[in-house]
């Protein structure tokens, strides 16, 4: 394969920054086994003396900023799906009043896991017609990711847009999803969540904000770590970028009734209806949570484990099957204490205690 120019400075620019010698194009070379004359052929009008280039002429910049984006944000639709199982709860109509006024006003989403944070902010989206570009944040996420960097496209490395990048020129919502997963990386971030863009400083290109653009960050933690050992590997996060988040929200599961809906509207999805059964089990998780706030449990039943039960009900048509596979992530001990619990709630079923047979004992 041919070597490009884009190529060459991209390497040579890791290397050895934007002024080269040709002491460094005579060790690239030999490193990666290229003829010098070759090379500095290619870098003819990076030239800027005797044995030195400067990568970042004005020459250069213009041909990259030439250079099509890997994936033009022209061809996709990034506006979400409306989920008729939805049901609005928490802090939902607050997020949609934020987003409908187009205004710029960063917003920290905070609770439990499984009850429905991230599902809240894409049907926000969904429901007034905003793109949204969501990014799952890990340990590994670095400024290459969020905002870009060059990619090898048909042989020519191109600059690429990140998420971040194409969210600001698009004036889509930005959501870093599980964001106290993330490294001190993610300070890349700052400009940005001041409403200021960022500048590529790889292309020498500035992106402004386009009217619509905000950021929402989702987190099981406040982003203070997690000290009883919940949420393994969230971290602790800069105080200077949690202060950029103009507001927080704390979102705590549904109530009764609104779970309640929820799941008679998973149910009909699946073509599984017992109001019945529905009606046991938000019971069930109702005294569950209400035990694990008062520190009597360390586990807790999310909606999310409930829409898992109500589909393996669909598919195995067994309820106590059920419950048991999706109890199943629990260790043993928190496993027979829900089973035992549900097992008071509904009196129509029981659960073997053993492959052998036995019953759990059901208090008269």
């Amino acid at each position: 394969m041919a070597l490009s120019p884009e190529y060459i400075i991209s390497s040579l620019q890791a290397l050895y920054g934007d002024q080269v010698t040709s002491g460094d194009i005579r060790a690239w070379c030999a490193m990666n086994g290229n003829n010098y004359q070759t090379v500095t052929k290619k870098l003819e009008s990076h030239k800027v003396g005797r044995g030195k280039w400067d990568l970042t002429t004005t020459e250069q910049l213009e041909h990259t900023f030439q250079q099509p984006a890997a994936m033009p944000a022209v061809e996709q639709n990034l506006i979400p799906e409306k989920d008729d199982t939805f049901v609005a709860f928490g802090s939902h109509n607050d997020i949609k009043k934020i987003l409908r006024s187009n205004l710029f006003y960063p917003t920290f989403i905070t609770g439990l896991s499984g009850n429905g944070k991230t599902l809240s902010v894409e049907q926000a989206c969904a429901s007034l017609n905003r793109e949204l570009i969501r990014v799952n944040i890990t340990i590994e996420t670095d400024e290459d990711d969020l905002i870009g960097g060059f990619r090898l496209v048909n042989g020519e490395t191109v600059w690429h847009n990140g998420p971040v990048v194409e969210a600001l020129e698009r004036g889509a919502v930005l959501l870093l999803d599980e964001v106290d997963l993330a490294s001190n990386k993610i300070l890349c971030l700052q400009s940005i969540l001041e409403g200021k863009g960022v500048f590529l400083k790889k292309i020498g290109k500035m992106v402004h904000p386009k009217r619509g653009f905000n950021v929402v960050a989702t987190a099981n933690t406040k982003g203070k770590g997690s000290d009883d050992g919940r949420f393994i590997g969230t971290n602790v996060l800069n105080e200077a970028f949690l202060e950029r988040f103009c507001v927080t929200f704390e979102q705590e599961y549904p109530t009764p009734a609104q779970e309640e809906k929820l799941l008679r509207l998973h149910s009909a999805s699946v073509g599984c209806h017992d109001d019945k059964f529905i009606k046991h089990l938000v019971d069930w998780a109702d005294i569950i949570r209400k035990t694990f706030y008062d520190g009597g449990i360390d586990e807790v039943i999310s909606t999310r484990r409930l829409v898992h039960i109500i589909r393996a009900f669909s598919i195995f048509k067994d309820k106590t099957k059920a419950i048991e596979v999706c109890l199943n992530r629990f260790d043993d001990e928190t496993k027979q204490a829900f089973i035992e619990l549900y097992d008071k709630v509904d009196a129509e079923i029981q659960f073997d205690l053993t492959a052998t047979g036995e019953k759990f004992p059901r208090e008269v």
